[in-house]
Parts: C-alpha cells; structure tokens; sequence
C-alpha cells in the first residue's frame, strides 16, 4: 500500500469522502482549504483522509475514509500514523481529529492511535447538517474532539 499526496489535477475519491461525511458542503469546504492524502493498492484508491491546518501549532483530520471492503485490515490506523508523522515533520506540536459520538469504532481507534478526548461540540451535528444521521443505532448529535500532542513546549 502506497500513501501519497493527491495532485492538484486529481479528483478527489468523493464517494469515500461522503462515507465518512455526508453533506457534500462540508467535504467541499474543507478540500479546498486542506490537503487530500489518499492511500493506494494496484493504482486504486482505498483510503482517504483530508488534513488541515487549523492554528498556528495544530492541524486537523477533517475527513478519513477506508473502502467498505478494506475496513478491519488495518489501513485506516495506517492513515491515521501517516497524518501524525506528517503533521510531526511539518513542525505542528498538535494533531486534532473530531468524530460522532455515535462513532464507536472510531472513537476507539481514535484512542489506539493515541488521541485523547479533549472536548465536546454539543449539537454539532443538529446544528451543521440539514439530514438526522444514525449511527449504530445512536442519533449522532455531538462532535467528540480528540487531539494528540506530538511536540512538547
């Protein structure tokens, strides 16, 4: 598997993009502030995380994605290790992430990956997003926000 830089020519793979987000607003948003990191097997896409950069020490996940076939085989933590090493060699001191708190199997890795919870956006997702979205079960209401500190003062 290779982890690559989209180009600037490239399309972005949008259909996994709205996997993991579904307002086809935000996604667009934040592709064009951020950059777009996409993972590849035989020249096809099968993972996806868009990062940008949020303060002056921090940078953000603000979309990561594996193809429903490929989940559980480890590419989504591999996303998550080339985000933290990229934003650590780029001079950040933090890398945020935030998830549902529908999102148990993120929130999970999430925390493998050694994020911490550091906050709650309460209603986040009532307030941003015109369609209820259920996830396992559970209305997704709340932004959980995670944040790893990679560089020490």
């Amino acid at each position: 598997m290779n982890i690559r830089r989209l180009a600037a020519s490239e399309l972005p793979p949008m259909e996994l993009l709205l996997d993991a987000d579904p307002s086809r607003e935000m996604v667009d948003s934040y592709l064009r502030k951020g950059e777009t990191f996409v993972a590849e097997v035989d020249n096809q896409i099968i993972g996806v995380y868009v990062l940008m950069e949020k303060q002056e020490d921090s940078t953000e996940i603000m979309n990561i994605a594996v193809a429903n076939e490929k989940q559980g085989q480890g590419i989504g933590r591999k996303l998550i290790q080339h985000a933290i090493d990229y934003t650590r060699n780029n001079g950040f001191a933090k890398l945020q992430i935030g998830t549902g708190n529908s999102s148990i199997g993120q929130l999970a890795l999430y925390q493998k990956c050694g994020f911490r919870i550091v906050g709650i956006d309460f209603d986040f997702f009532l307030r941003n997003y015109p369609e209820p979205i259920i996830e396992n079960g559970i209305s997704c209401r709340d932004m959980i926000r995670m944040e790893i500190i990679l560089q020490e003062d």
